[in-house]
Parts: structure tokens; C-alpha cells; sequence
């Protein structure tokens, strides 16, 4: 695991909000964060943050996507012997939606090694199966066909694509019902500062908008309600 995400880094980003991080991260100029085609495969799965774990797939072809190909060395059932605990796989399926990377069997030996999440631009399949084995998942959706149909498998562990975005190994993934999130390494102590403020002061605009007030002026707050809202948190 990424040696800067320690536990107290964990515990910090599983209180904000995947929709804080990007405004965090947008506001230090980085705008594709947000992977496109994450949504949860189950309602109420709860945040996640791990370090990415990233495996890659190409397009098929007939000679390489085959059933064979999954006892090679080089394989999804390879990969999967590689993930430590807590990391979060990220998956680069190049958005395919008629072939599943990854069902129950493979699911459940993931959750079995204790990685934290599952998140994929592509599809999962039997997925009574892998609603069972409890590993929490972030993907297009469902497709009964098996990976081979439509994608061959070529390497873990280096940069890929997930839903647009750029994800290098050990760059942060946080997950949440608004899907997966990438925080790059290199801004984990930004986000890290600036997180748990940004959700202080939303919930401080939020109650007083439930107090009937206007939005110019306080969202985004001007000086006077800014000053308002740190003056509470130097209230004991």
C-alpha cells in the first residue's frame, strides 16, 4: 500500500464526499478526476479509499482471448494472486459493455485477499453471485457473456484508462454513490487539508439555506459569511 495513504489518511478521506474532491481538485486545475461509467452495483455500499491496483485489457482477438488464456501466467487469475489488502482494483475495460471482466469465482477470491473495491469502466457478470460475496463494486452494469467475448487481458500494474481518466498504480480511489474519484498521488496532501473544511462549511451553507436564506453572498460564501462560518469552528 501506497505509504503516504496511511490509516489516519483513510479515515480523513471516508468523510468527504467524492462531488468535495473534485471541486478540491478542480480548484488546483485538475478537471477529469471523475470516472465515467462507475456507478454502484449495489445501493448503499459505503465509501471506500484505497490505492489503485490497476489491470488492463485490449480489445479481443481470436487467437489471444480464448478460455486457454485464463491459466496463463498472465492473467486476470494471475493478477488477482498480486493485490494486496485494501487496495481498490481499477479496471480498464475501454467502456465495453457486452463482455464481463470478472464474475462471482473471481470476485469472491478477491474479497477473499481483502481488496477493498472493484471499479471498471466495463461490466461484471453472474451477478447474483457477486452481489454474495459482499465485494463492494463500481462498474457500467451487467453482461452474461464472459471477458474473452469481447476483450483480451494483457498486463496489471501499469497506467491505464478507466472512463476517461488517466489512473497510475498507488494513486488514490475514493468511491461513493456518485462513482470513482482519482486523487494522483502527488495531491493526496492537498486534498487531505482542504477536505474536511469543504464539508464543514457545505453543511454550515446547507443550514442556512434550510434557514431560508439566499444563495449570493453565501454560496460561494462572500467575506462576512466566511467569517461567520469560522467563527464556528472556534466555537468549543
Amino acid at each position: 500500500m501506497n505509504m503516504t495513504l496511511n490509516k489516519a489518511a483513510i479515515e480523513t478521506l471516508a468523510k468527504v464526499s467524492t462531488a468535495t474532491i473534485t471541486t478540491i481538485l478542480l480548484k488546483k486545475g485538475l478537471r477529469n478526476v471523475w470516472m465515467r461509467g462507475t456507478r454502484p452495483l449495489k445501493a448503499g455500499q459505503p465509501r471506500i479509499v484505497g490505492p489503485a491496483f490497476t489491470l488492463r485489457f485490449v480489445p479481443a482477438r481470436e487467437d489471444l482471448a480464448t478460455p486457454e488464456s485464463w491459466s496463463s501466467p498472465r492473467s486476470t487469475r494471475a493478477a488477482i494472486e498480486d493485490m494486496p489488502e485494501g487496495c481498490v482494483v481499477v479496471v480498464d475495460a475501454m467502456g465495453t459493455s457486452d463482455a464481463g471482466i470478472f464474475g462471482d469465482i473471481l470476485c469472491a477470491r478477491m474479497k477473499k485477499r481483502g481488496v477493498a473495491a472493484l471499479v471498471t469502466d466495463g461490466v461484471v457478470r453472474d451477478v447474483a453471485g457477486v452481489l454474495e460475496t459482499d465485494l463492494p463494486v463500481w462498474s457500467q452494469g451487467v453482461a452474461a457473456p464472459p471477458s474473452v467475448a469481447g476483450l483480451t487481458f494483457v498486463n496489471w500494474q501499469e497506467p491505464i484508462g478507466c472512463g476517461g481518466v488517466a489512473v497510475y498504480p498507488d494513486d488514490i480511489v475514493v468511491v461513493d454513490g456518485d462513482g470513482a474519484v482519482l486523487i494522483p498521488a502527488a495531491y493526496l496532501e492537498d486534498v487531505l487539508a482542504a477536505g474536511v473544511q469543504q464539508e464543514q462549511l457545505e453543511a454550515w451553507i446547507m443550514g442556512e439555506v434550510e434557514k431560508g436564506a439566499a444563495l449570493p453572498g453565501l454560496y460561494p460564501p462572500n467575506a462576512e459569511n466566511k467569517a461567520r462560518f469560522e467563527a464556528t469552528l472556534a466555537t468549543p
